[in-house]
Parts: structure tokens; sequence; C-alpha cells
């Protein structure tokens, strides 16, 4: 058997196509025998992980791909970073516990989200995106075609499913069993990102049910860290620094005083 036959069999893709310049390096740096498989065997173990990760991160369908290094820590010094860095250990994903992070629109919310949710699938994880508004359309979807139970349990195999903007709108009552539902589903099963602009005294008022806001924080937060980010919003920061806030707001009291 030669080594192409080899390759074949063993499945390699990556080191077939940079052998040359592995036996290169190799000679060049008088690698033994063993280091050089090493060497070897690195390049191919980098091409299967690189060709998972942009798989799971096609999966988890991801409005973007953002990550905690691309965050300005600097401009929401209500986030401690401490925190923050427990939660790249990736732990509460072994433990099967949430993370909901809160807050008004802009403060980062997603963005912190999603880096965790990026974190979790360079480790391995299986993740899925989706806004509140996504999960909604699928859930009563299911609903009305009877096979809500079948679509629940989709939703329960992500180790990591991220639920964005809970609370921008309010809820019916048929949404707010849904959610529950789910949430009941996951619990110390897998683990919730959950982003919400509203506090969690709110929260009866948007689900439309207190006792239903009870029973789905109850699951929610009895395993989970909870982050409240106190801050400016980053897009008026952007716009603030260009002028165009100040111009705005002038104008505006501008016309108030005219009036």
């Amino acid at each position: 058997m030669n080594l192409c036959q080899l390759f074949e069999r063993l499945r390699f893709e990556y080191l077939p196509l940079q052998l040359d310049s592995v036996c290169e390096q190799a000679t060049q740096q008088s690698l033994n025998l063993q280091e050089f498989l090493t060497e070897a065997l690195e390049v191919e173990w980098a091409g299967r992980y690189q060709k998972g990760l942009e798989g799971r991160l096609t999966q988890a369908r991801l409005p973007w791909v953002k990550s905690l290094e691309q965050f300005d820590f600097s401009f929401q010094p209500s986030i401690d970073k401490k925190v923050i860095r427990q939660l790249t250990s990736l732990r509460f994903i072994e433990q099967a516990e949430n993370v909901v992070l809160l807050g008004p629109p802009g403060v980062g919310k997603t963005h912190l989200a999603i880096a965790l949710a990026v974190k979790a699938a360079e480790a391995g994880q299986r993740v899925l995106f989706l806004s509140f508004e996504q999960l909604m359309t699928k859930l009563k979807k299911a609903e009305l075609e009877n096979r809500l139970d079948r679509q629940l349990q989709q939703l329960i195999y992500p180790r990591v499913l991220v639920l964005d903007e809970i609370g921008y709108l309010p809820l019916t009552h048929q949404e707010a069993s849904l959610l529950f539902r789910l949430i009941a589903r996951r619990y110390e099963k897998a683990s919730i990102i959950l982003t919400s602009n509203k506090s969690f005294i709110d929260w009866g008022d948007v689900l439309g049910d207190q006792v239903i806001a009870t029973a789905i924080l109850d699951r929610l937060l009895h395993h989970s860290t909870t982050i409240n980010i106190k801050g400016e919003s980053y897009r008026l920061k952007d716009k603030r620094k260009a002028g165009i806030l100040t111009k705005v707001t002038n104008a505006t009291k501008s016309k108030e005083e005219a009036s």
C-alpha cells in the first residue's frame, strides 16, 4: 500500500496538500521521526478542526460573528469582566446553566451573547441563534401543523440556544405558553443565553400572564448568571462621535423653543 492509498484509507484531506511543505520544514528544523509525525498530524487535525468549526458556525445561524476581544468593555464599565472571563471557561454549558443579559437597546447584549456562542462553537459545542421573532414563528407554525413536540425536541438538541430580543414586543398567551414549554424542556438539560431589554419585574407585563412569567423565571434563573448592563447605546456613541446626535438634539431644542 503506497502513501496515497494510506491517505485515502485514513481519509486525510489536508495533510496530502501540505505534505511537501511539512517535509521541507522538518528537514530545515532537523526534526526526528516522532517530531515530524507530530507536525504532520497537527496539519491534518487543524484542517479538520477548522472545517468543523465553520460547519458549526453555519448551523448556528448567527447574524454575524463577534468575539469578546472586539467588545469595548471601557464603554460599559457596569459589566464585571471577571464574570465574563468565568463564562468563557464554558463551565456553564457543562452544568446546563443559563446566561441572561439584560439592558436597554444597543448596550452590547447581543454582541456578548454571540461572542459566548462562538466560544462554545470553538469548543466543539452545537449552537443555535434565534431572535424571539424567529423562535415564535417556528413554534407557532409547528403547533399549527401538529408537530410541536418534534420542533421542541429539535430545539433541545443544541447545547447552547441563544434567544435574542425577548421583551421588545408584548407576547400573546399562546406565545408565552410556547416559551414556557421550551424553557421547561431545556431546564437542567442544556444552556440558554437570553437577551432582554426588560427587567425581571416587568416580565409579567411582557408575557401577559404573571403565573407563566413566574414559572419561566423560576426555571430560567434557577441555575444562571445574570448580567445587567447599564450604559449608553454603542450606536448612539458612534453618532455622537460623528456629531450627528448633537446636531439632531440641537435642532430639536430649537424647534421646541420656537414653538
